[in-house]
């Protein structure tokens, strides 16, 4: 590998330069462009979407995948540009286990059925996760992934580049100010008059002959060190430089006045390329930081498909788990009905609470029971009172005789009857009659 080491010097240099000007700037002292307000409202939206979106892909992927193992395997795979290997769900385990319980159990018992019927449900509910996870994952994680490892590596890069700008910026105008300031002082008149050449000083050999010819030998003694005689010492002059100049008072010539007008017409150049600089990269990075806004925008998109994903999820498990009990023939609960004629608003009161406020007639005949003989409906009379209106929220296709078909945004008639599982009603709409899904209804006051 080729280094360059003046290349690596300089850098070295550049980076050292900077750290000290930007520690005086956090002591105060050394001088900070500061950026406008709106500049700098960006930033702070820019840094709290970033952190945020971090927040938020971390708890979506843990709510997606608990296991912390498997996210760690995922995130390996992911960044080796391999293939993730296909995992099986805990529902789908589960269901494994039931159906192997099954089989060594006796799948012709009454246990050993119950346990065919569950492992096929939860079968069902492992590959609709499985569906929801990958869903989620291309149409949620993969924009806010791409967020922070694409357009926010870009805009960390340009806030940077910006950072050594105006870096360099007040460095300049630094420069410009000590050369103003070295320009005013080499054009002020003293008031000495200066016996030897100005502008000039001694060399070092002759510095010290001086200091030895201040307090000469006596004769005698001269004459036994030096067996040639003593002879004068000799003087050279070695020009100053203009800051050696001012640095030792020393009285400054046009040409140093000269040399301070070029330093200051250097450094304002270079001050005039640094402005430019910065005001380039200024607008740079303003234009990406006013890219959040789109950020936002698509990341709201991503947020409705999310939820619909969800959704859509969360339906499906209802779906089968319904299914399942319509097929174990049992209702978890028993109902509790109440004479009140009115029952609370639908947006304030879940589902089962509906259907528990339901008025009810006690003398109507209950549904059988499980081992009884099915509920005949043709022989159920409505209530005289206590019926509601309801319409329909999506369609239900009914599983058999005894259930009633719906149609979306249509409205029926609903009624309960006692003992019945709070989850369904009793729902009429003209001639036919059926049981109806409470969770498919909006009650009607």
């Amino acid at each position: 590998m080729d280094f360059n080491m003046k290349k690596l010097a300089s850098d070295a240099g550049i980076f050292f330069t900077r750290a000290v000007q930007f520690t005086e700037e956090k002591f105060g002292q050394a001088e900070k462009t500061e950026l406008d307000a709106h500049f700098e409202n960006l930033l702070a939206r820019a840094d709290s979407t970033k952190s945020w979106t971090e927040r938020i892909l971390r708890q979506t992927e843990v709510l997606l995948q608990p296991n912390p193992s498997a996210r760690v395997e995922e995130f390996l795979y992911e960044k080796l540009d391999r293939k993730v290997p296909s995992r099986v769900t805990n529902g789908e385990l589960l269901a494994q286990y039931m159906a192997e319980a099954a089989g060594e159990l006796g799948a012709t018992t009454p246990y050993g059925k119950t346990l065919l019927k569950v492992s096929e449900a939860e079968k069902r509910l492992g590959a609709a996760e499985r569906d929801f996870i990958h869903t989620a994952s291309v149409s949620f994680l993969t924009p806010l992934r791409n967020f922070l490892e694409g357009d926010w590596k870009t805009i960390s890069k340009e806030r940077r580049l910006l950072q050594n700008r105006r870096l360099d910026l007040d460095a300049c105008k630094a420069r410009l100010k000590k050369a103003k300031a070295a320009e005013a002082k080499a054009t002020t008149v003293p008031d000495f008059q200066e016996t030897r050449p100005r502008n000039y000083i001694l060399s070092a050999s002759a510095s010290a002959t001086l200091e030895d010819t201040s307090c000469p030998l006596p004769r005698a003694e001269w004459k036994e060190k030096q067996p040639g005689g003593w002879r004068p010492p000799c003087f050279f002059l070695l020009p100053l430089s203009p800051s050696v100049t001012q640095a030792r008072g020393c009285l400054s010539l046009p040409e140093d006045r000269k040399l301070w007008n070029d330093e200051v017409d250097k450094a304002e150049q270079e001050l005039r390329v640094a402005q430019t600089e910065f005001d380039r990269q200024a607008e740079v990075t303003r234009l990406l930081l006013e890219g959040i806004s789109s950020t936002h925008v698509n990341h709201l998109r991503c947020l409705h498909e999310f939820v619909k994903s969800q959704t859509t999820y969360y339906a499906q498990c209802y779906r089968h788990m319904l299914d399942l009990q319509k097929q174990l023939g049992r209702f978890p609960g028993t109902f509790v009905g109440t004479t009140e004629p009115t029952s609370p608003p639908l947006s304030t009161t879940s589902p089962t609470t509906a259907a528990a406020t339901m008025p009810v007639v006690p003398t109507v005949a209950s549904l059988a029971t499980p081992g009884e003989a099915p509920l005949c409906l043709e022989e159920v009379a409505p209530p005289a009172s206590g019926t509601r209106k309801a319409r329909v929220l999506y369609d239900y296709e009914a599983a058999d005789s005894s259930e009633l078909a719906l149609l979306a945004d249509e409205l029926i008639t609903v009624y309960s009857l006692p003992g019945m599982d709070p989850d369904w009603l009793i729902g009429e709409r003209g001639n036919k009659k059926g049981k109806v899904p409470v969770t498919y209804l909006e009650l009607l006051s």
